[in-house]
């Protein structure tokens, strides 16, 4: 039998960490979990439930995982936000509660020049860009032990490269909380240049995860994610930008990040030219002139959210290592129609 739930906290009410929104969003969850919340709530305030956990410091899937699978209390909640971040830093924490007080606005101005005009012009007409020299090689290096010691596993030892591992999902490693991944999503080139994309400063950057695509071989085939969109595609598309950071030199045959350049142009004709009732997520994007990218450690891709994208088989030598980094306003525009 399920049991009815106490009405939803408001965002205004505060917490134990001294931040807003959290009771509702943990509130929404337990109603979530129990069938008991209305979808239309769950859009509403997407952005917002994501732009709080930007600011606590938490990845968006870590958190879906623990709540869902752990049904906390709300003080054994926070117990788990401080333990796994330590809680909201001051600025963050200042900056969200002026958000929700509504007493933050966008902040719409020139941002410095990282980006070159040549840079801006690829950008309008492919539609991504590459940030050369965005975190420093030895910065790279260092990340990639962590990745290798939390997965357990050698850099240079293929025989260590396929362990079965819990936090191994595919290519995407469930490593969220570290002070080097903290310090590479903070790196001055790459705020500036999402920025500079922007056109505004009022950014807030998720706590997303890593990624490790070893060489494929006989007996381990590369699971994806091929070429996708993490967008809805009804149109027209948000403007919205995604990013990944080049942790080593990463050559197009080593699992390299692959994109259809300039589709955001022609994505509308192309979905009207499809068949009636035909889904455009499962046709050949790859026919689409998907190209790798190949770059060097420390070197930063954005792309627009229009893109088909994905990683890539690797026949090279080496493993692929790279981390995810994404910053967006709170009040970037989504669609309510998932298609």
């Amino acid at each position: 039998m399920i049991t009815p739930l106490e009405p939803l906290a408001d965002s205004t009410q505060t917490s134990r960490l001294g931040i807003l929104h959290l009771k509702r969003y943990w509130a929404k969850a337990m109603a979530n979990r129990q069938g008991q919340l209305a979808s239309d709530l769950i859009e509403a305030e997407w952005n917002l439930d994501v732009t709080l956990l930007s600011a606590l410091g938490l990845g968006l899937e870590q958190t879906i995982r623990y709540l869902y699978a752990t049904n906390p209390s709300f003080a054994e909640f926070e117990d788990w936000i401080l333990t796994t971040t330590g809680g909201p830093t001051a600025n963050k924490l200042s900056s969200f509660n002026e958000l929700i007080l509504g007493r933050s606005s966008p902040v719409t101005q020139d941002a410095g020049p990282i980006l070159s005009a040549d840079d801006l012009a690829h950008w309008d007409a492919q539609g991504y860009v590459i940030v050369r020299n965005a975190v420093s090689r030895a910065h790279c290096e260092e990340t990639i032990q962590l990745i290798c010691e939390f997965l357990d596993i050698e850099r240079y030892n293929p025989h260590t490269w396929y362990r079965p591992n819990p936090a191994w999902q595919g290519i995407m490693v469930q490593l969220f909380q570290h002070p080097r991944l903290t310090s590479n999503r903070e790196s001055s080139r790459i705020r500036l240049a999402y920025e500079q994309l922007w056109k505004r400063t009022d950014l807030w950057v998720t706590s997303d995860r890593v990624g490790f695509n070893p060489p494929q071989t006989v007996d381990w085939h590369f699971p994806g994610p091929h070429l996708h969109w993490d967008v809805s595609l009804d149109l027209p598309i948000p403007y919205g930008l995604q990013g990944l950071l080049y942790l080593s030199d990463t050559a197009a045959n080593q699992g390299a990040f692959t994109l259809v350049p300039g589709f955001q142009h022609r994505i509308g004709d192309w979905l009207a030219s499809l068949p009636a009732g035909a889904n455009p997520r499962t046709q050949d994007l790859q026919g689409l002139g998907a190209i790798p990218l190949s770059a060097s450690a420390g070197d930063f891709i954005i792309w627009q959210q229009a893109l088909p994208h994905g990683s890539s088989p690797n026949m090279a030598n080496e493993p692929r290592f790279v981390q995810y980094i994404n910053y967006a306003p709170a009040d970037v525009e989504t669609r309510s129609v998932w298609k």
